[in-house]
């Protein structure tokens, strides 16, 4: 067995465990982030090897810019929704994870400007693995990842507007999904 799918398999068990719930509901946003997760979990241990090689080559420099926003995203829409969110049982979706059960919509600090900061970090995180080491296989490994991240995003979209209606039609109407007044 080669190093790439030993890492893949270590990788992906936690990510199968994870997404258990999810897996069962074609419906669940959690479904179509599993796969996308793959993609990435395939991405690390295709170019885990290459992670310090030719330091100052414009693909090590785009990866780590494409790293670093993931990092930000994903700590600063983190902590925003930890202190804002307020999770509750009173949401018994399986599918989610408890800090996604949140009962307030968040629509201040980084998801004033994206409404999946979680997601766009995983977008970014995705294409900052692709380019430490590009390959064409990897190139669409990474396009049916950020698809998938898409699609994931398309599914929390309903759910929210099921959750919160009216007030999250609007919230979208002043929000991009992935990169601020872009996207």
């Amino acid at each position: 067995m080669n190093h790439t799918l030993i890492v893949f398999v270590i990788v992906s068990i936690p990510m199968v465990v994870a997404s258990w719930h999810p897996l069962q509901n074609i419906k669940s946003h959690g479904f179509y982030r599993f796969f996308g997760w793959e993609g990435i979990a395939w991405l690390f241990a295709s170019n885990y090897r290459y992670w310090f090689n030719n330091p100052l080559g414009l693909n090590q420099i785009l990866s780590w810019i494409f790293l670093f926003i993931a990092a930000y995203l994903v700590i600063c829409g983190y902590l925003v929704m930890r202190r804002a969110g307020k999770p509750s049982k009173e949401r018994d979706e399986k599918e989610l994870f408890h800090f996604e059960k949140t009962t307030n919509l968040i629509d201040h600090g980084v998801f004033k400007y994206i409404r999946h900061p979680l997601y766009a970090s995983l977008v970014y995180l995705t294409w900052g693995l692709f380019f430490k080491h590009i390959t064409l296989p990897l190139l669409i490994v990474a396009i049916i990842s950020s698809i998938f991240m898409y699609i994931t995003t398309l599914y929390e979209e309903k759910e929210s507007i099921a959750y919160f209606g009216e007030k999250y039609k609007a919230y979208m109407s002043k929000t991009k999904r992935f990169i601020p007044f872009i996207f």
